[in-house]
């Protein structure tokens, strides 16, 4: 066997390794399908926000018994819906409220957590334990991505109109507030399903670096969808491998390579790379 096919079948062959590449990428195709609309509509700082509050609900769901997926579900809904009422009811920009919004969310699950006795170690909230997974993880993830997934590339022509021109939406007859939801039901969902293997905070990057990568890179909608599945998805794979053959944490070195991705595209993407605005010539 060449050095290639050891290199790939030696962690494959492992269960555990085996279980991590296929809930990574369960979770990066349709966080990187989210992560256009994502970045395309400015919310970034949404996913960042949700993936901090629902730290009070898995906390609560431990408590009285609830499986940890329906708490963090149902804080993150919390979240994504004071952060819009919030935001209509004062004069306050909806950057300043989400700040205001996860921040808070996210201490009160801290304090929460300080007061009860779990074997459950915050780490594996906010990091993930992606080694620690089991095939009904698996299975619960992939349930959750492909239904995600479905609606994503369904509706993608609504979502994409909701994104540049809700009025415009609104005016040929789209349900504005319905895609609105939706679109945030769809970023809590995929941020539940990524809390066993990568975390709250880890989550982060999958939902936005693989659409920032793709924007760079193509300026068609549908081009750049693909791309962001398949950077997003490559990026699991890769990383996962790399970090069994270099001892590290599968998570974290997932998003090492999506930002190593997006430094190259954001240097020498073929349209909008920094390096080739210099070197092309002025006509």
């Amino acid at each position: 066997m060449n050095g290639l096919g050891l290199y790939l079948s030696d962690p494959l062959g492992r269960e555990l390794l085996l279980q991590a590449v296929l809930i990574s990428s369960l979770i990066a195709a349709v966080a990187g399908a989210l992560s256009c609309f994502l970045v395309l509509k400015g919310w970034a700082l949404m996913g960042d926000a949700i993936s901090h509050a629902i730290l009070p609900g898995v906390v609560l769901a431990y408590l009285i018994g609830m499986p940890l997926a329906i708490g963090a579900f149902l804080a993150g809904m919390f979240c994504a819906v004071a952060t819009g009422y919030l935001t209509e009811n004062s004069r306050i920009k909806q950057d300043t409220v989400m700040g205001v919004v996860f921040s808070g969310m996210f201490g009160l699950g801290v304090v929460l957590y300080t007061k009860i006795e779990t074997e459950v170690h915050l780490d594996h909230i906010l990091f993930g334990d992606m080694l620690g997974v089991t095939w009904f993880d698996v299975l619960q993830t992939g349930v959750i991505a492909c239904v995600s997934l479905f609606v994503i590339i369904a509706k993608r022509r609504d979502f994409l109109v909701f994104t540049f021109d809700p009025q415009h939406g609104r005016a040929v007859g789209l349900k504005v507030d319905w895609l609105h939801y939706g679109l945030l039901t769809i970023l809590s969902l995929v941020i539940v399903s990524a809390l066993q293997a990568v975390g709250l905070i880890l989550s982060i990057a999958l939902v936005i670096a693989p659409g920032a990568i793709a924007h760079l890179l193509t300026d068609r909608f549908d081009r750049m969808l693909a791309v962001s599945i398949g950077v997003g998805v490559a990026s699991s794979v890769v990383g996962v491998l790399l970090s069994f053959h270099i001892d590290a944490a599968p998570a974290p070195t997932i998003v090492v390579v999506m930002m190593s991705l997006f430094i190259a595209a954001f240097l020498f993407a073929p349209k909008h790379g920094i390096l080739r605005d210099r070197n092309r010539p002025v006509v």
